[in-house]
């Protein structure tokens, strides 16, 4: 069954990962770098997305694959307009695995609050 505090947690993990990542893109001493207001708003958004798809989601695997594969995956519609540089493409999508990782990790574990699949499974 899907719980209020597994969904509601995982959002905000979500949007906290989002403004790290955020303050990670913009944190470049280069003038000529900056990012636009719409793109550090979509990171936060994109990265709470995945903290929500996490918490309703009710795959049957691992908390640890769980939280890589949604990571991965929900990474790509932000690595496609980097394509262009290779490095900061792949970058997003590893990074989002490690976020997936890290929301699963701290609901799962510290928050004791596993998903439907993850009950299933144990």
């Amino acid at each position: 069954m899907l719980t209020t505090k597994r969904v509601v947690l995982t959002t905000v993990l979500g949007f906290l990962f989002g403004i790290f990542c955020m303050y990670l893109a913009t944190n470049n001493p280069d003038p000529a770098n900056v990012l636009p207001l719409s793109t550090r708003v979509l990171i936060v958004i994109s990265r709470g997305l995945l903290g929500f798809t996490i918490g309703i989601s009710a795959l049957r695997m691992s908390w640890w694959l769980h939280g890589i594969v949604l990571g991965l995956v929900l990474s790509i519609p932000m690595m496609v307009p980097v394509l262009d540089n290779f490095f900061i493409a792949l970058g997003t999508l590893i990074m989002g695995g490690i976020y997936g990782i890290l929301i699963e990790l701290i609901t799962v574990k510290l928050f004791k609050a596993p998903s439907v699949g993850q009950q299933a499974i144990s």
